[in-house]
């Protein structure tokens, strides 16, 4: 399911217009892209957290020339799904 899919699933399944399913969506994902940004931790019961983490730098190899490149640290997002999440899925 990709996003165009999931504004047509939310808009069939709560009679709303695509438009106003398209700023919905939109909506939630902007404002758990804000909160990540300032470090936030998103928790949604019954379906997962989303958080940042640091990632250390390290050191990889670039696979054409065997050549040592260095990763450089930096913050990425994590999601972690619920218990109920992976049941349901199970």
């Amino acid at each position: 399911m990709n996003k165009h899919d999931l504004v047509s699933a939310v808009a069939a399944s709560t009679n709303l217009s695509k438009t106003d399913a398209q700023n919905a969506v939109d909506s939630i994902l902007s404002l758990i892209t804000k909160s990540l940004k300032k470090k936030e931790k998103v928790l949604l019961v019954g379906f997962g957290t989303f958080q940042v983490s640091k990632r250390k730098a390290s050191e990889g190899r670039n696979p054409q020339t065997g050549e040592k490149i260095r990763i450089p640290a930096s913050i990425v997002p994590r999601f972690k799904a619920s218990k109920a999440l992976k049941d349901a899925i199970n």
